[in-house]
């Protein structure tokens, strides 16, 4: 959860005005909560020591990467990867969609469970990013871990769907609730009127913790209440989080809402600890934005109900009578591969069988380019069983990068994606060094720079020459950028990308990244460095691009400065070598 902004004001008046309505179609937003026993087919229980174990693994990837997650940051970046690895593996739709207007741009990661109407949307969020001060394991790895195992259990119990179900997890959001806001601003008004409803949970394991509802009167959060009524809590309004969290975003396009919150740094009274136990005149999280934000700060009485009570309102709202008798996934490993003209390349497709017995699956791909083919063996396995793909291509294959769906056929059909990169054979490489001017001595183009950013200055020495491209270095707020396209030939066997990078910093911390520059080739983070990396002189940087062969791309260099204390990003000597 955000620190409380100016905008609450605003944002009491709205959830006030759409707490009259509910999900589109409900008769009213009085309408009576219904009972948990009345789901048609009976909700899941959500494994708590799961939820457990992604918030162990969140812990792991911030103790690797500087202590943190904070949007922006290579423990971001490392918990999106996690994220989407499971729900890929897990036969979900997944998008990485990059927030181009966050303060640090990074991907807001999109799951939807293919199954259900497309024009009937259930959506369930939860911020993805931490603060730079610890872990962010309760803020916000309980509410991201308990969405991830729900999809998980989503899609191992296949159920028959009456609405579509997507997930979302938000880059962002401590900055100002910004990428769900980019999200929801990307959406066509059509689209919007397809979500028929938003759910957000943004800390709910806190250790002190409570039971609050986003508008709590409202028929869209009639699932979430009736599930926790059954146990006789009371769950109260979320008042601390209103305004403050990412539902926020979608109540501000029309979009009806609701969540679960267990508190933040508002404190429990008498009467809360009196029916929800826990300690009075105390704060819900007394780790709220800290560095004991750890796996330690949950409580997991809490946390077990918050996700069981998601699981209930997934049931509830898009769930029909019925699970397919027999059915299975497919997935790619790996899930990219490059070929030349006149060669091939493997890559091992896997099935499992996730409900009832296993069976016979035909496998076959699709959207192979001119001169490319695709075979398997065996060309059928039984569900649980792998195959070997080989994509073959031919001499006069079209070259480029494209994307094949695997498809599965048995009781159901099951899809996976594999990308492949066709390159020139042997002799059609045009070779050379692509950077145009690689050592910033010839004025700015073909550069695209923040203004300053090449320079001569002698505050800081360029590696060879005069010029270099300094980043930051202000000791404020500041985001400056270094960029330049560029066209991979086809049928090269190299492509090193080269920099050489110096950082000097007035930071002091050896555990906290506050600066940061991130490196990019399109939308692909190669590389984050930070006022951790600080060094004397040079580090020369290589990246192998082999993967971009035949495309135009652009490299980008992303410097961002937080308010105090100078970190400075000195670029100098860029190349691109293909040969």
């Amino acid at each position: 959860m955000r620190r409380r902004t100016p905008t609450t004001s605003l944002a009491l008046a709205l959830v006030a005005t759409l707490t009259t309505a509910g999900l589109a179609g409900a008769a009213s937003a009085a309408a009576p909560a219904p009972a948990p026993a009345a789901v048609a087919l009976a909700a899941p229980d959500v494994s708590l020591a799961n939820v457990q174990a992604h918030l162990t693994q969140l812990g792991t990837i911030a103790s690797n990467n500087g202590g943190n997650r904070r949007a922006g940051s290579a423990g971001y970046a490392a918990s999106v990867s996690y994220v989407k690895g499971k729900l890929q593996a897990a036969g979900y739709t997944v998008t990485e969609q990059t927030c181009t207007t966050c303060t640090y741009p990074g991907s807001n990661l999109i799951a939807e469970w293919p199954q259900g109407p497309t024009d009937q949307v259930v959506m369930f969020g939860a911020h993805l990013d931490g603060v730079a001060a610890g872990p962010g394991i309760n803020d916000n790895g309980s509410g991201s871990a308990s969405l991830l195992e729900n999809a998980l259990v989503l899609a191992a119990q296949r159920p028959t769907m009456t609405k579509r179900v997507r997930f979302a997890w938000w880059n962002g959001e401590e900055q100002g609730l910004q990428g769900s806001k980019y999200y929801v601003n990307q959406l066509s008004s059509t689209q919007r009127g397809y979500i028929k409803g938003y759910y957000n949970f943004d800390m709910v394991g806190s250790l002190n913790g409570g039971y609050f509802i986003n508008r709590i009167t409202s028929a869209t959060a009639a699932p979430l209440k009736a599930y926790w009524d059954s146990f006789g809590i009371a769950p109260e309004e979320n008042t601390e989080g209103q305004g403050r969290s990412d539902d926020y975003s979608f109540a501000n396009a029309g979009i009806q809402t609701s969540g679960y919150a267990a508190g933040a740094s508002y404190t429990k009274t008498s009467a809360q600890a009196s029916k929800w136990g826990g300690t009075a005149g105390a704060a819900y999280d007394p780790c709220y934005h800290r560095s004991c934000d750890n796996t330690s700060n949950i409580n997991t009485t809490v946390l077990n109900r918050s996700a069981d009570g998601i699981a209930y309102a997934i049931w509830q709202l898009a769930v029909g009578g019925g699970t397919p008798s027999n059915d299975f996934s497919v997935a790619v490993s790996p899930t990219s591969g490059s070929v030349a003209r006149g060669g091939s390349t493997t890559a091992t497709v896997s099935t499992a069988t996730t409900a009832g017995s296993a069976q016979t699956v035909a496998l076959s791909a699709s959207g192979a380019p001119s001169g490319v083919s695709v075979s398997f063996s065996p060309s059928s396995v039984t569900s649980g069983s792998s195959a070997t793909m080989t994509v073959t291509a031919s001499s006069t294959a079209t070259t480029g990068t494209f994307t094949l769906t695997v498809t599965g056929t048995g009781s159901a059909t099951r899809t996976a994606s594999y990308t492949v990169t066709v390159t020139g054979g042997s002799g059609s490489c045009t070779g050379g060094q692509l950077i145009g001017n690689s050592s910033f001595e010839s004025g700015t183009s073909p550069w695209t720079a923040s203004s300053g950013v090449i320079t001569n200055s002698s505050s800081q020495a360029a590696r060879t020459g005069s010029y270099k491209a300094w980043m930051n270095g202000y000791g404020s707020t500041r985001t400056e950028t270094l960029s330049q396209s560029v066209t991979l030939p086809a049928g090269c066997t190299s492509y090193t990308l080269s920099f050489w990078l110096h950082i000097d910093t007035a930071e002091t911390t050896t555990s906290v990244a506050y600066d940061k520059l991130t490196v990019q080739v399109g939308s692909t983070t190669l590389a984050s460095y930070s006022n951790l990396n600080k060094a004397t002189g040079y580090t020369q940087r290589t990246f192998n691009l082999a993967g971009y062969a035949g495309q135009t791309v652009t490299l980008k260099w992303t410097g961002v400065e937080d308010s105090s204390l100078q970190t400075s990003f000195v670029v100098d000597d860029v190349t691109l070598q293909v040969g």
